[in-house]
């Protein structure tokens, strides 16, 4: 099966990267491609059974310069994937629930209905993908976190707290951490099954299992990142401390119920506590080989 994924930056590009290299019945291809590039114009799209657009993150605090450009190329992919029958998969943030859902997890039947004329933008691009594209997948996913790439953002807090820098969360954001590699793996799985004949096309969501507050995230890494310091024999009382900030539009719960893709495609959450400590446990290897 080949698939063809933009932005090969962005830490989900990497992580199919590494998740194709793994299997033998996926090819992969990385382009980097803006709706205004001629990369994506000399790409024949029916060499390919789906293209994949990694999710934009930051939506709370996004410039909506950013915002437009991705809206534009994802316009610029609707076209050209109907006339090649190749599917198209967005994978959006769980910001663009602009206020979150406090009566329960939300379900992928609720389409946003944020606010913010950037949002707008986006869920307007998501009602032209449903009502132009059979082949479509829309996920919408918790924050990820990986070890490397565009938004990885584990990276980034641990070498602060190793710096002795002080990090912050925000305490009254809750949400569903989601390691990018296990929204890769869901991918792939999902990919395959479709190009095999289920006829599942649409909305689906994906997060880690057991929301915290973005403060909790944070301050777990930490104690995470301290419990493998001294395991290793390495001192941590130069640890960075994790600040609670308050987010600026007060208490938002992001909480996405996933359980139409277990029970559609059997793609289980993972549980993000354990996908960080092997993460960070790895971020610590390649930290020591790296100063040897």
């Amino acid at each position: 099966m080949n698939i063809l994924v933009l932005d090969p930056a962005h830490c989900l590009a990497l992580a199919l990267a590494a998740e194709a290299e793994e299997r033998l019945d996926i090819d992969l291809t990385l382009l980097d491609a803006t709706a205004a590039s001629p990369a994506l114009e000399e790409v024949e799209l029916s060499d390919f059974a789906a293209v994949i657009v990694p999710p934009l993150a930051h939506l709370d605090t996004s410039d909506s310069c950013m915002v437009e450009a991705h809206a534009q190329q994802l316009e610029a992919l609707l076209e050209p994937c109907r006339a090649a029958n190749t599917a198209l998969v967005w994978c959006v943030s769980d910001e663009i629930y602009e206020f979150g859902y406090d009566k329960g997890a939300i379900e992928e039947s609720l389409i946003p209905s944020p606010e913010s004329p950037w949002r707008r933008r986006l869920v307007a691009i998501g009602d032209r993908i449903r009502a132009e594209l059979t082949q479509h997948l829309i996920i919408r996913v918790g924050p990820l976190f990986g070890l490397k790439g565009r938004e990885a953002r584990l990276p980034d807090i641990l070498e602060a707290l190793v710096a002795g820098t002080e990090v912050t969360g925000e305490e009254d954001l809750f949400i569903g951490p989601t390691p990018v590699d296990a929204l890769a793996r869901g991918l792939c799985g999902m990919l395959l099954q479709l190009d095999n004949g289920a006829d599942a096309w649409g909305p689906y969501h994906l997060s880690g299992i057991e929301p915290v507050s973005d403060y909790m995230f944070v301050s777990t890494l930490r104690s995470q990142l301290i419990q493998l310091l001294e395991q290793r024999g390495e001192p941590v009382g130069s640890v960075g401390e994790v600040t609670a900030v308050a987010h600026p539009q007060g208490l938002v719960r992001r909480v996405l119920n996933c359980r139409h893709m277990l029970g559609t495609f059997g793609v289980h959450q993972k549980p993000w506590r354990l996908e960080a400590e092997r993460m960070i446990e790895r971020w610590l290897d390649l930290r020591l080989e790296q100063s040897r």
